[in-house]
């Protein structure tokens, strides 16, 4: 009995969707970008993540920022299941808080006549570590209905668990712009990522009757790496006090490499081992794990000498990536559309205020959702303001926070009540030093 409750609670876990780019992937690469959201448009230094042919239109000089984003966000699950209240709870709540108190990213640029060198350094995605000190729903929903089909009921056993995961992905920038006339300027690069990810977890029966009978007891650590390169294209055109541009994030091909430990009575079981193999979670399986283009269109207005807005559009072609050992991109109704706007505003020669909205929108549905990682579409708002400490100096600081819509999985069939409600917050704060010489 305990090799086949092994082994599906392992095939639920390898269906689980693993880490990947993409709807993960960060845009929040700046602290201007968290003051003023749509920075597609934008010639200033931040430019060489979010328009970096328009740094061909900087003066000429050398160009540093150093920005620094502390995020904090909740992930809860709210879960009904037909034997839960067999155990005496007829709604069951895990929560995870998602904190990463420090997120750096550099930004260089040397501007010599037509020419603009750039480079960056950026957590491009992840970034935290999700503990669900209580598990998760998928594990104690599947380990009660294997035990309920030997007869072993969830008020005979007592059931622990825990699932932590994270992901953390790094990108360094470089690329050269041109101008090629007053009004025109392009820009080719590439951005070599490095990615690693994983997660750990045990779940564990122990019967009432007999607290050394474990009728389930398994552990398992996954360990994930591994790093791909994105060709960048990007256009900037001017005319007057409207400024255009154009970036494309070319797709990043990439395969995650696996370092497993199962633990746990079966854990040398050849059976076992095999099916981990098979479902892309044995040790050196090799996993896709690919970063989606991303088209950028972008706008600016300079309204008045110290008032400018920008507009935004972003589609990340999420479909077209290979995201885990089950392909979950094939799920998706279609790829992640963001829209941007926001505006700034100079009070005076030293001190700057800018807002920003933008709204995600994802092309979800409930066999991409899991409790492993699931997606949520939302609207952000950031604020904040500059201080010009001195010509060649200046500080940025910025508040960040997403709403997000809640996604119910409802999987309820033959009467049996099974009910998922996904839920998440965020809040960035971020400070930024930019300097010119």
């Amino acid at each position: 009995m305990k090799r086949n409750i092994l082994l599906s609670i392992l095939v639920a876990t390898a269906i689980a969707p693993s880490f990947a780019g993409g709807i993960l992937t960060h845009t929040n690469q700046s602290i201007q970008f968290l003051r003023m959201i749509a920075r597609g448009a934008t010639v200033d230094v931040d430019g060489v993540y979010y328009n970096p042919a328009g740094l061909a239109f900087l003066e000429d000089g050398t160009y540093l920022s150093l920005n620094i984003q502390s995020a904090y966000q909740t992930r809860s699950i709210s879960s009904q299941f037909a034997l839960f209240p067999l155990a005496g709870d007829a709604t069951r709540n895990y929560k995870a808080n998602v904190n990463a108190p420090v997120l750096p990213s550099v930004f260089a640029v040397y501007k010599t006549n037509n020419w603009a060198f750039s480079g960056s350094f950026a957590v491009i995605g992840g970034g935290g570590k999700a503990d669900f000190k209580t598990g998760l729903p998928m594990f104690d929903k599947l380990t009660m209905s294997t035990l309920a089909a030997y007869n072993i009921m969830p008020n005979a056993y007592e059931l622990n668990s825990a699932v932590e995961g994270s992901q953390y992905a790094f990108g360094v920038q470089l690329g050269a712009s041109y101008r090629l006339s007053d009004s025109f300027a392009v820009f080719g690069g590439a951005r070599i990522d490095y990615m690693q990810a994983g997660y750990n977890g045990f779940i564990r029966a122990t019967l009432h009757s007999n607290p050394n009978a474990t009728p389930m007891d398994l552990g398992l650590d996954v360990k994930q790496s591994t790093w791909g390169v994105t060709p960048i294209l990007g256009v900037d055109m001017q005319f007057g006090n409207l400024n255009a541009s154009v970036k494309y994030e070319f797709k990043t091909s990439a395969t995650f490499t696996n370092k497993t430990l199962l633990s746990g009575e079966s854990s040398s079981d050849p059976t076992l081992q095999g099916t981990l193999m098979a479902a892309g979670f044995g040790d050196g399986a090799k996993v896709p794990n690919d970063i989606p283009a991303l088209l950028q269109v972008a706008a600016g207005y300079e309204f008045l000498p110290n008032l400018r807005a920008g507009i935004e559009y972003h589609h990340f072609y999420d479909r077209k990536a290979g995201m885990g050992a089950a392909h979950k991109e094939q799920y998706l109704t279609g790829g992640t559309n963001e829209y941007l706007g926001g505006v700034e505003w100079d009070i005076n020669d030293r001190f700057t205020v800018s807002g920003g909205y933008q709204k995600t929108d994802y092309g979800l549905s409930d066999e991409f959702q899991s409790d492993l990682s699931f997606s949520l579409d939302s609207y952000s708002i950031g604020l904040g303001g500059a201080i010009r400490l001195n010509e060649s100096l200046r500080l940025n600081v910025a508040y960040f926070w997403t709403t997000y819509d809640d996604y119910v999985n409802d999987a309820t069939a033959n009467g049996v009540t099974n009910v998922d409600t996904y839920s998440r917050t965020n809040k960035v704060f971020g400070i930024g030093i930019d300097y010119t010489f």
